[in-house]
């Protein structure tokens, strides 16, 4: 499955285009692992799409589209063989977390190692920031001239520092060079704990319109959602506006500051992991033991492959030996 990782700047600006179009955007979701988020999904969806779509999007998530639907239950058999770690024949939710923990950090350090050769230019197996800046912003900066519009200049100047500082946050021995590891925390900052303020502090930076240093209820739902002028609000928005009062605005201020965002995009004793196997259980247990057969999985494998418990469908098309 290809992967792409884009330039912090290009994310940037393909965001802005969509805001400046003026155009209903699809509702975006900032908060890493929401337990509310996941519960609405789950319910209000019985296609499977947020199993398919909510860590990986849409792209990705067709990749069991490859294989027919007898490949999918055969490969997924085997995969069903690997994930039972004590071999008694049932899955319980602690081996598929298991699984899916695995399948997820297995994801993040392969990302990392198929966009690694793209910045590291001298090839000495480390990246500096040098080396970062020429790969990501070599043309912007030698070709100024063909960036004359404004907001692109504006993003271009914004994201470059706010990249600097990242790396410097990841470069934890001060060396203006990165290794793997501390690359790998650049990309995915949210997979590390030293990186979770740098991941709230760009969600405030990224939110805060007014550059404030706060969230109100306007910035909140405009990062969610841009409308044509005068137009009427889906209903999810008023629920979410509900969401701002009651639950994200905690000391009732009228806005969000840093402690506030960290509470909403990374909520305290939550393990995504876990709630994820807890609903794959739920949907697939139907003798309500709180165990899977193989069997019950095979009969909603429809959900299995489009989940994390197989990468979203890329496992089924590994060798079994590199799983």
């Amino acid at each position: 499955m290809e992967v792409q990782v884009l330039s912090f700047a290009s994310a940037v600006l393909l965001l802005c285009a969509a805001v400046v179009s003026g155009k209903p955007m699809v509702r975006k979701e900032r908060v890493l692992h929401d337990p509310e988020t996941m519960r609405q999904a789950h319910e209000d969806n019985k296609s499977f799409q947020f199993d398919h779509e909510a860590f990986l999007g849409k792209d990705e998530a067709k990749t069991f589209d490859q294989l027919t639907p007898e490949e999918s239950k055969d490969m997924l058999g085997k995969i069903v063989d690997r994930i039972d770690t004590d071999a008694d024949g049932l899955i319980s939710t602690t081996e598929l977390k298991a699984w899916i923990k695995r399948a997820q950090k297995r994801y993040v350090y392969e990302n990392v190692a198929k966009v690694w050769t793209d910045y590291d230019l001298n090839k000495d197996n480390r990246i500096s920031w040098d080396e970062y800046k020429q790969a990501t912003y070599g043309y912007y900066l030698a070709n100024p001239e063909e960036f004359q519009d404004a907001s692109d200049q504006f993003n271009f100047k914004k994201m470059l520092p706010r990249d600097e500082r990242r790396f410097k946050t990841v470069d934890v021995n001060n060396d203006n060079v990165a290794d793997k590891e501390e690359f790998t925390a650049f990309l995915h900052p949210e997979e590390f704990d030293h990186m979770k303020d740098i991941v709230v502090l760009e969600t405030l930076e990224d939110i805060d319109r007014n550059s404030d240093g706060h969230v109100d209820e306007d910035e909140y739902i405009t990062d969610m959602f841009a409308h044509e002028e005068g137009g009427p609000e889906p209903e999810w928005v008023k629920t979410e506006r509900e969401q701002f009062s009651d639950f994200r605005d905690l000391n009732k201020d009228g806005k969000m500051d840093l402690d506030e965002i960290r509470h909403w995009i990374m909520p305290l004793d939550y393990d995504h992991a876990l709630a994820e196997a807890r609903h794959l259980v739920y949907e697939s247990d139907q003798d309500k033991d709180q165990l899977l057969t193989r069997e019950e999985i095979l009969d909603n494998w429809n959900m299995f492959v489009g989940s994390q418990a197989t990468n979203y469908g890329e496992d089924l098309t590994r060798n079994h030996d590199e799983l």
